[in-house]
């Protein structure tokens, strides 16, 4: 392709439905970014809303849109909705993926992807594949016997056939399942956009020490951008009236920061009665910010902070997070902290979004996400980029660079250990400081979607040269 005509990428992507969590989000983050760059971006998707019975998005069907810069076209989840199937998506593919430069698809195991990338195959249109995980050992577990049959009989051509495979950490890299393919693997991790009122200050501070785009930029590139061939002062104030406030205008909050509608998905959860009183002030803020689901580490982090309280320790702590997709396992954490003296000292706010959000990640002391697995956890580098350290399990696959960074703390998964680092934590402050400080550097210089989106469309030059 000649070099100074616009790059044309196609995006796939089963679903981008707050209902799946953080990594579909990535989607539109990264389109963002590159069509800052001068990149043309259509990502094309399913009205996939979950899959519980829940109503489609409420979007229009087979339409282009256009958003922060880029195109975006759904397409009517039928027949198989649990599957993410499309018919009407597969004919679009077939029509016009040789319009497109690359195809960037993201998820494995789903008809949608498989058909993207067995398409653009046979088409000759480059073609790279983000596994969102899913080549993960124990993400395989699941649903193993149908795993694996589907992923040697259209998987594994899927992967052999693909210019790259995009990882989000270099410990996903080393982790994952290929079966049997031989690939050529990128390390390129997931963006976060500072806040605003930080990202000036931010820049001013760091670009100083590391010119991203400059001479410096060769060490980025090694340390976030790998390609393996071979195969700030915290505000004082409570946050018990804040939540408060938010748990009766987060509805408003969400649909502001999000162009879909959500109808039929209940996302926002009103706190319980036990955790409506004022929470206080002075005493240290722990914040666990995610999808409740059984893969985090809740049946880890709820009993840690029980025996903390059982010691003296004088905390906060701050659940935030929603999963539509399993209602009965969110209840039965509600309760099980409602039922404990962990009760008084918590707040439940449901999902949380747009300003509130950056505020809870800004007042947090620490972040904690004791994962059992997590190809990389958005919302740890969500809360490095404002300046709160982190505690991460070393399943959450960007803890090496968390240590590195010198940005929080690294627990194996069992109790004993996130008791020790959490004490280790909750009893520095200044050491909580000076790692926030730490995070914030390293975030700024390696998560934000401007330098990702630089060295993105660099890379997918690179791939299309070496197809031709």
């Amino acid at each position: 392709m000649n070099t100074n005509s616009p790059l044309r990428v196609l995006q796939v992507i089963p679903s981008i439905s707050l209902v799946y969590g953080g990594p579909s989000q990535m989607v539109l983050g990264l389109s963002a970014a590159l069509a800052t760059q001068g990149v043309e971006v259509t990502i094309v998707t399913t009205d996939a809303n979950g899959d519980q019975h829940q109503p489609p998005l409420q979007v229009p069907l087979q339409q282009l849109i256009d958003q922060d810069g880029y195109e975006i076209i759904y397409f009517r989840c039928t027949p198989f909705r649990r599957y993410k199937f499309s018919l009407a998506l597969g004919r679009w593919l077939w029509q016009h993926i040789q319009n497109y430069d690359l195809v960037h698809i993201h998820a494995l195991f789903s008809p949608v992807s498989t058909i993207a990338a067995s398409i653009a195959r046979h088409r000759g249109i480059p073609y790279i594949l983000r596994p969102l995980g899913t080549l993960d050992p124990l993400d395989l577990q699941k649903k193993k016997i149908f795993k694996q049959i589907y992923g040697w009989l259209w998987e594994r051509p899927n992967l052999q056939g693909a210019a790259a495979i995009h990882f989000t950490s270099q410990q996903e890299a080393l982790t994952a399942h290929r079966f049997g393919a031989k690939t050529h693997d990128l390390v390129i991790p997931l963006g976060v956009t500072p806040p605003p009122n930080l990202d000036l200050f931010l820049e001013q501070s760091f670009t100083g020490l590391e010119d991203i785009h400059g001479e410096r930029q060769e060490d980025f590139d090694r340390n976030n951008f790998q390609e393996d061939d071979q195969n700030h002062d915290r505000s004082p104030e409570s946050v018990g009236e804040q939540v408060q406030r938010h748990a009766q205008s987060d509805t408003q909050n969400f649909s502001e920061d999000f162009s879909v509608n959500m109808a039929g998905v209940s996302l926002v959860e009103v706190p319980t009665l036990e955790t409506r009183e004022d929470l206080g002030r002075g005493n240290p803020l722990i914040l666990f910010l995610s999808r409740i689901d059984r893969k985090k580490g809740l049946d880890l982090l709820i009993p840690v902070l029980e025996d903390l309280l059982a010691e003296g320790w004088k905390f906060h702590f701050v659940l935030a997070g929603a999963n539509p997709q399993d209602q009965n396992y969110t209840a039965q954490i509600k309760q099980q902290i409602t039922n404990s003296p962990l009760g008084k000292s918590t707040i439940i706010t449901g999902f949380v979004a747009g300003d509130y959000k950056r505020q809870l990640l800004q007042q947090a002391d620490l972040l904690v996400l004791p994962s059992y697995y997590e190809n990389f956890g958005i919302a740890v580098a969500e809360a490095m980029i404002v300046g709160t350290p982190v505690l991460i399990s070393d399943r959450v696959q960007i803890w090496q660079e968390v240590l590195e960074a010198g940005g929080g703390w690294v627990c194996s998964c069992d109790r004993a250990s996130l008791l020790t680092q959490l004490r280790a934590a909750l009893g520095d402050e200044l050491a909580r400081q000076q790692r926030g400080r730490n995070a914030q550097k390293y975030a700024w210089q390696n998560y934000r979607w401007e330098s990702i989106a630089h060295r993105t469309q660099q890379i997918y030059r690179n791939l299309i040269q070496n197809s031709e």
